[in-house]
């Protein structure tokens, strides 16, 4: 990172086959080792499932998991006076949706079952709905935020 410049962020290229930027992050994020082909195939045949199972277009079903699951609030360590409390913080957009992706990501692999299409497409499903492990994951870190709201006065 330099010292005195800003970091320029890059923007991602849309995917392919829908045109959205925010399904081609999630491909980077499905992606192990460098094999991106595999990453697509899982998530094009996970959106297919997704399709067959709703009736709608993948995309808006994922587009509306990705809003339930995206985090507003999350707790931050801070040091004062010889010890340590949890601060609840705001989160920045861009880290938003990391947290929601990544979450729904843990979720998809830790399910019992059968290929990662099917687990990630259950998955997307669910959290679309409103229920789930992500849906679960955020609203214990909203939880954990509203615990320690006597320590807001901290925040930096």
């Amino acid at each position: 990172m330099p010292r005195r410049a800003r970091v320029q962020r890059r923007v991602a290229p849309p995917d392919a086959v829908y045109g959205n930027r925010t399904i081609s992050k999630f491909i980077n994020n499905i992606m192990r080792n460098g094999k991106k082909t595999v990453a697509e195939r899982i998530l094009y045949d996970a959106f297919r499932m997704v399709e067959e199972r709703s009736g709608k277009n993948p995309a808006d079903v994922f587009d509306q998991a990705m809003r339930n699951a995206t985090p507003v609030l999350e707790v931050k360590p801070r040091r004062v006076g010889g010890s340590t409390y949890q601060v609840p913080m705001e989160i920045r957009g861009d880290r938003r949706r990391a947290l929601a992706m990544r979450w729904l990501l843990q979720s998809a692999r830790s399910r019992a079952g059968k290929s990662m299409a099917e687990k990630l497409a259950a998955e997307i499903l669910d959290t679309a709905n409103g229920v789930g492990n992500t849906i679960r994951k955020k609203e214990e870190t909203h939880r954990m935020a509203e615990a320690n709201r006597a320590f807001a006065h901290y925040r930096y």
